[in-house]
């Protein structure tokens, strides 16, 4: 792969800091009340969600302006889950919520979200890696 762009940020743990090396992301950190801290942060569940859900929506804009088809009113969440996985350590799942207008339903949007989930950047880190579950809302 040739990079186009390539993102840096530093952070020292789920109770600290990230900061991107451009500084123009600087958040603190924290445990979610959910899993015994302050919630006084963002965690990384949030921020992958976040990353995830902005990949998704441009890359299904990246289809829709390729197969003529309008998108913007589309709308993406992204629910990332963290808990115990079977070898006793922690792994990662994702419910990827996908609300699209009246002209979509049906056949035409869940092709639309299949091709996008072949063609998000995130969809094809996560493949066979982490549970991706594609709901049309």
């Amino acid at each position: 792969m040739d990079a186009l762009y390539t993102a840096a940020a530093t952070a020292n743990g789920r109770e600290g800091r990230a900061v991107s090396s451009d500084g123009t992301l600087d958040l603190p950190l924290a445990f979610p009340r959910a899993l015994g801290g302050n919630g006084q942060g963002t965690n990384p569940e949030q921020l992958f969600a976040a990353g995830y859900a902005a990949c998704f929506a441009s890359a299904m804009g990246v289809i829709g302006r390729q197969e003529k088809i309008d998108v913007k009113d589309v709308s993406v969440t992204a629910e990332v889950s963290i808990g115990k996985d079977t070898d006793g350590g922690f792994g990662l799942s994702v419910v990827m919520r996908v609300e699209l207008p009246g002209h979509l339903e049906g056949e035409a949007g869940r092709e639309l979200l299949e091709k996008t989930h072949a063609t998000c950047p995130y969809s094809k880190a996560t493949r066979g890696n982490i549970p991706v579950e594609l709901v049309i809302e």
